[in-house]
């Protein structure tokens, strides 16, 4: 376990403590004071207040991959569609700024291509602090939006799509090894070196238990030597192995890419001829149009975590 995620969960044992001590507090309040109107609206605040605290720390708890903590790239790509498109993934990028926000994260967009008429081609944004590519992975997916187009002389309903895609911030292989990891096994060098090659154990053989790399030296007279030639030889092959780890956690990424049209998406936002956002995946539904595009994305993301088909 990293210092990172030591650190994230006596952050969470810390939280839920605070909370259970508020909650004890709020009852002894009501004991005492159970008859004075003043005090029974106090409480009902402080109830709420603490649902909410509850409700982030659950929402804290729900964040069990090694990904979650790392920062994350956010990519927003309008589908078919011309200025419907690129003006919806505009939108949509709003809406995740506004979300960023709400959250105490930071961001830096690091693309922005605009479109000629209205909206975006293309936009991609860092996103830093605590569960940023936690918080945010829920979004990976298409979103369709249905209303009456603004660029429609006549204000018929067009269908548009964006996709949204959430890449880890991939930081350069850390190699680490650990003593423990390995089995280090000494033998006499074969081939040239003479009589003291061949009557001293002086080749080293090392083998990292975890992944299985065998790393053998000989070429030198002293055992102590090759040793060291040998890790250097290990942590070389042990930093090709965990890139290309790294690699595979990105090209598993790359291939939940789906088509940018009908029939892929996550997620609808139906503004015509009725009001609602719907989660294709959880089924969640809300009315309340304008606090979701106002980043008010609290719901979505909770229960996307909750739900036993997430990725």
């Amino acid at each position: 376990m990293t210092l990172a995620q030591i650190n994230s969960l006596k952050q969470l044992v810390t939280g839920f403590a605070a909370a259970e001590q508020e909650l004890n507090d709020t009852i002894e309040l009501g004991r005492l004071f159970a008859d004075d109107p003043a005090t029974a609206a106090e409480i009902d605040r402080h109830l709420v207040i603490l649902t909410k605290t509850l409700r982030d720390l659950e929402l804290d708890a729900l964040f069990d991959k090694e990904t979650d903590d790392r920062a994350a790239i956010l990519t927003i790509h309008p589908g078919a569609g011309g200025t419907e498109s690129c003006d919806w993934a505009e939108m949509l990028m709003r809406m995740y700024l506004k979300y960023i926000e709400r959250k105490g994260l930071g961001y830096n967009v690091l693309d922005l291509q605009a479109n000629e008429e209205a909206g975006i081609k293309d936009a991609a944004i860092e996103v830093t602090g605590r569960h940023a590519f936690g918080l945010l992975r829920s979004e990976t997916g298409v979103h369709r939006l249905v209303r009456a187009s603004p660029f429609d002389a006549n204000k018929r309903r067009h269908t548009s799509f964006a996709a949204v895609f959430l890449y880890p911030e991939v930081e350069d292989v850390e190699v680490t090894i650990d003593p423990g990891d390995l089995k280090i096994d000494t033998f006499r060098a074969g081939g040239h070196g003479g009589q003291n090659v061949n009557k001293i154990s002086s080749a080293v053989r090392i083998t990292h238990m975890p992944t299985g790399i065998i790393v053998t030296c000989q070429n030198e007279r002293s055992q102590l030597q090759n040793k060291a030639n040998a890790m250097k030889v290990l942590r070389a092959r042990l930093y090709k192995y965990y890139r290309a780890e790294k690699d595979k956690e990105l090209a598993a990424l790359e291939e939940a890419k789906t088509e940018i049209a009908w029939g892929h998406q996550i997620r609808s936002y139906v503004f015509f001829p009725y009001q609602m956002v719907k989660d294709h995946r959880t089924n969640l539904e809300t009315h309340d149009i304008e606090s979701v595009m106002d980043g008010q994305l609290d719901d979505f993301v909770f229960a996307y975590l909750t739900s036993p088909k997430k990725t």
